[in-house]
């Protein structure tokens, strides 16, 4: 699988990946919409720095790399709303994935757009100026809304809506580009969805979907219906106590109700399948870290007691309040 091979290259080059690269990925923007602006000797400064597969190949290798600061368009208000809007969900998707495979999506997308406009060079067609990183900010905002298609934002400022509608949207709007565009921005398209489509349903963890999963959570969910996790020394549905009943369980602490012992070990218990010792597990689902490696796991500061969510939840669970 693509997820382990990258989880292989994270363990050996992961320290050499760029923190808060979406900081840097605005700041591309703003230095294009000053060079927009600059003439150098009565020749515009962008002229000078995109993408061009012929005057590649006849030396001027800088705009390799000088592309990525091409503006989309010219810059205005609802520039500066797109930055701010963009920051935002690449700061979120950075911190769900980590810098590593945040860097590694950027970077793959920004890799295959270089090939498509060597492909559509070598078929005879010019797209001198035309690529930008525009659609690689759309795949970062397709990739947030499949990590958090709950996610609620207010269109117009006004408009709640959720997150996976403007995906639907979105994407609805870029299949209607691709086939009225030209050959240019239509490979540039389709590119950046095949980013997406490549990194998201290669990297994602298909065993939370497989029966014996779906048949575990239903298990889960009974039993958290039916009272607390921990009884004394054995809880429901194989989860035990490591330190003989001595912690407070979920429920109490819900409710408000404290033991006055020790609780450093709430999340140290022991998983049902085989009795490993786990650290971690989520409020909803019910997964440790033993479900995979990619697991990550965060306590939630709106819930009363020590509730704690996979990266699936954590966003989308109901908070658990005192005394309900």
């Amino acid at each position: 699988m693509i997820n382990s091979v990258i989880n292989k290259i994270e363990r050996k080059l992961g320290r050499y990946a760029v923190p808060q690269l979406t900081k840097y990925m605005i700041l591309t923007y703003i230095i294009g919409y000053i060079l927009y602006f600059l003439n150098l000797a009565g020749v515009p400064v962008i002229s000078l720095i995109y993408l061009s597969p012929e005057l590649i190949l006849h030396g001027q290798i800088w705009r390799l790399f000088t592309w990525i600061f091409m503006p989309p368009s010219a810059p205005g208000i609802f520039t500066i709303i797109m930055l701010l809007f963009y920051y935002q969900i690449g700061t979120a998707l950075e911190q769900t994935w980590g810098d590593f495979k945040y860097n590694f999506y950027i970077f793959s997308g920004l890799i295959l757009m270089m090939v498509g406009a060597f492909v559509l060079y070598a078929f005879g067609y010019s797209i001198d100026g035309m690529f930008t990183t525009y659609y690689i900010n759309m795949s970062i905002f397709l990739a947030f809304a499949a990590c958090y298609p709950d996610m609620q934002v207010m269109l117009y400022f006004l408009i709640p809506l959720k997150i996976k509608y403007l995906a639907f949207v979105d994407v609805a709007f870029l299949v209607y580009q691709a086939l009225v565009s030209s050959w240019a921005e239509r490979v540039a398209i389709i590119v950046s969805l095949l980013n997406f489509i490549i990194f998201f349903f290669t990297t994602r963890n298909y065993h939370s979907i497989s029966p014996g999963e779906r048949a575990r959570k239903k298990n889960f969910k009974k039993a958290y219906e039916r009272g607390p996790y921990y009884q004394g020394n054995r809880n429901r549905k194989g989860w035990s106590s490591v330190n003989g009943g001595q912690n407070s369980g979920a429920a109490s602490g819900a409710a408000g109700q404290t033991t006055g012992q020790d609780t450093s070990a709430f999340h140290t218990i022991t998983h049902p399948a085989d009795d490993r010792i786990t650290k971690h597990r989520c409020a909803v689902c019910g997964r440790t870290e033993l479900d995979g490696d990619e697991l990550e796991f965060r306590f939630c500061s709106k819930c009363a007691g020590n509730y704690e969510y996979c990266q699936d939840h954590l966003f989308s669970h109901t908070h658990v309040k005192f005394g309900k």
